[in-house]
């Protein structure tokens, strides 16, 4: 004679991930009143993508405004460009006036150029496993002084840390993006 366990016979909820039964009263079956179905799916995939699109921003690749250090005010609107895993950063626009419309305080190939489309980041490149670019050079037209680079993108992606070195010491101003 076989005998079966009465609990074999008895109808169990469905426990989450965890182990944990649903509330009582909340029973809630598949394909039933009160699941998420393919809505839930459909929401699920849309956070997915939204979330994914959010950090491919998280890179410098992009236009951004710099700061002025003194005034605290939009100085400048500077396009980073990648090509073959290296940054490279230009001067489009112009947001305050300069003293100089040339660079005559630099040092090297870029003396006496226009600060309008100068390239004064060069050779920036992302850290292995980090969220940084850095082993770059960054220059200041406005004293001609070139710094090493660590660019460090904040906030999603939305404002970007630029660091720039000489031994030691270093500079910081935090960019916004503009797109």
């Amino acid at each position: 004679m076989k005998t079966t366990s009465p609990r074999s016979a008895v109808m169990v909820p469905p426990r989450d991930a965890f182990g944990a039964s649903p509330p009582r009263g909340r029973t809630q079956w598949p394909g039933k009143a009160g699941s998420t179905g393919a809505l839930g799916w459909a929401l699920g995939a849309l956070l997915a993508l939204a979330t994914s699109s959010a950090l491919a921003q998280a890179t410098p690749v992009g236009l951004w405004q710099s700061i002025d250090d003194a005034t605290n005010k939009p100085k400048a609107e500077i396009r980073i460009r990648e090509s073959a895993g290296v940054l490279t950063g230009v001067v489009e626009k112009s947001l305050a006036p300069s003293e100089s419309p040339n660079c005559d305080l630099c040092t090297d190939d870029r003396k006496g150029q226009p600060k309008l489309g100068m390239e004064i980041i060069r050779g920036a490149k992302k850290a292995e496993g980090k969220d940084v670019w850095e082993d770059g050079k960054i220059l200041d037209p406005d004293n001609g002084k070139t710094y090493t680079l660590r660019m460090t993108p904040l906030e999603g992606g939305s404002k970007l840390q630029i660091r720039g070195y000489i031994g030691p010491f270093y500079r910081t101003q935090i960019w916004v993006r503009v797109q």
